[in-house]
């Protein structure tokens, strides 16, 4: 009689098909290495994530432009995943508002299990279709949202659920998988699948599949609010000054975009009630705060457009 009831012999085939699980030739010793050559081998396949992610950019592009979308109709991007996946969605998502200047709402990252997950797993929790739907009716998920769903293995039932039930309301929906032909894939309008091949350690997804995650999560929201009129050349001109470390740099931005000095960067801060964006404005056009916020609005927030006069396409 066999030790293996038929859930997880199910289990077991599907983790036995899964690339990000399986056994890495080029690490089989790496129990025996010394210090450095243990990270060597780390690094080695560590240069195996950027051409992954390389070779999806058309892929990514098209969640840019569905993200960019939501964003201009007040709509937001929210994140969905179970253990490193839902983890690192949570840390993306909380970067956007001190780096962008935009409402906590916008951007939103959802972890099987709740709050508790972050820092501890909960047992069950990504194996729980129903509960996904229960945690993107709690966030009011509307057919205007853009919901990506993150999972290595690409077959969490947490993931795909939410991925589900989002297409049912007519949302746009991505999904994050290392591993090819993935039901998060096949759930998603938009695939983006990042195969990096098997792990260091078979199976330890908080590696390169997590790195190619977090590459992926970073040129979402980048790209994103690039789209979205938050960034002027290379800078973050619409970065929130909220503690001596971000005020000192929206100094810098503004010296950078407009080569004042820090005593005129500073001034032009006050002047402009510390938005670095109206602040390189009006240093670069001679108008007031009032005219300058005008022309930022004339342009929706894009601020080349606003320096230059051109209307924004």
């Amino acid at each position: 009689m066999s030790l293996l009831d038929d859930q997880r012999s199910k289990l077991l085939h599907e983790l036995n098909s899964i690339v990000s699980e399986g056994q890495n030739p080029e690490t089989l010793d790496i129990d025996l290495l010394a210090t450095d050559d243990i990270l060597y081998k780390l690094n080695d396949e560590d240069h195996k994530v950027a051409p992954a992610v390389r070779a999806i950019i058309p892929d990514i592009a098209k969640a840019v432009d569905a993200i960019v979308h939501a964003f201009s109709k007040g709509a937001r991007l929210i994140y969905i995943g179970a253990g490193t996946s839902g983890r690192l969605g949570i840390l993306d998502a909380s970067e956007c508002p001190p780096t962008f200047s935009v409402d906590p709402g916008q951007v939103v990252g959802i972890i099987a299990g709740g709050a508790k997950a972050i820092q501890t797993a909960v047992e069950g929790a990504e194996d729980n279709a129903e509960q996904a739907i229960a945690d993107l009716k709690a966030h009011n998920l509307c057919a205007d949202d853009v919901l990506v769903g993150i999972a290595a293995s690409g077959r969490t039932p947490y993931v795909v659920s939410a991925l589900n039930y989002a297409r049912q309301l007519g949302c746009v929906t991505a999904g994050i998988s290392c591993s090819p032909n993935a039901p998060v894939l096949e759930a998603a309008q938009i695939p983006l699948g990042a195969i990096v091949g098997p792990e260091a350690l078979a199976g330890s997804t908080r590696l390169k599949s997590g790195s190619a995650q977090k590459l992926i999560l970073n040129m979402l929201t980048t790209a994103s609010m690039i789209r979205s009129g938050k960034v002027y050349r290379n800078l973050m001109v619409d970065v929130n000054a909220s503690n001596d470390k971000l005020k000192a740099r929206a100094v810098r931005i503004v010296m950078q975009a407009t080569e004042c000095t820090a005593e005129q960067a500073a001034e032009a801060l006050m002047r402009s009630e510390h938005s670095a964006k109206l602040a390189i404005l009006m240093l670069l056009s001679g108008v007031d705060a009032r005219q300058g916020k005008s022309m930022l609005a004339k342009q929706q927030g894009f601020l080349r457009a606003a320096v230059q006069g051109k209307d924004h396409d």
